[in-house]
């Protein structure tokens, strides 16, 4: 088996950070998940979309190169940054094109009832007093996502409800 790049799609809370970690199992990859890495640089600095994506930036500008030398080094790697819109997807597909690996973009199908439920789920968890996501800046977020298309390019797995 060939290394490979592995990313995902799929609205908030589908599930895509479970995903990513079962993945990670099965391919014996490295794995960097977005929220993680901007949890532990910018503590207590994302308060809005702006903020959101003025640091993942940041952080995919950085982290590009050494992703694509664990590629091309023969390592199989999971990304946990969205693949929600076109425009998000470029940055895979160069770092998949740059290290001349194989990808599969893991398309997390799930319906905005599921979606809801399981975020409402997850802010249970989170400690007293820490920000939780509503149904309406759900609603305001997902209003951008894009359903990956074969079109685009991509070798493309789903994941159905």
């Amino acid at each position: 088996m060939y290394n490979k790049l592995h990313f995902l799609s799929g609205k908030m809370a589908s599930g895509k950070s479970t995903l990513s970690k079962k993945l990670q199992k099965e391919h014996n990859a490295v794995l960097f998940s977005e929220d993680e890495i901007l949890a532990r640089l910018y503590p207590n600095e994302i308060h809005s979309i702006e903020d959101y994506v003025k640091y993942s930036s940041r952080i995919k500008d950085m982290m590009k190169e050494p992703i694509i030398e664990l590629l091309k080094k023969g390592s199989n790697v999971i990304l946990d940054f969205p693949a929600n819109t076109q425009k998000q997807r470029v940055w895979f597909k160069e770092i998949y094109h740059e290290a001349w690996v194989g990808h599969t973009l893991h398309f997390v199908d799930k319906s905005d009832d599921i979606c809801k439920l399981q975020l409402k789920t997850r802010s249970e968890d989170l400690p007293k007093g820490s920000p939780f996501t509503t149904d309406a800046e759900y609603d305001f977020i997902t209003k951008y996502f894009e359903i990956p298309k074969k079109q685009e390019g991509f070798n493309i797995i789903t994941y159905k409800d």
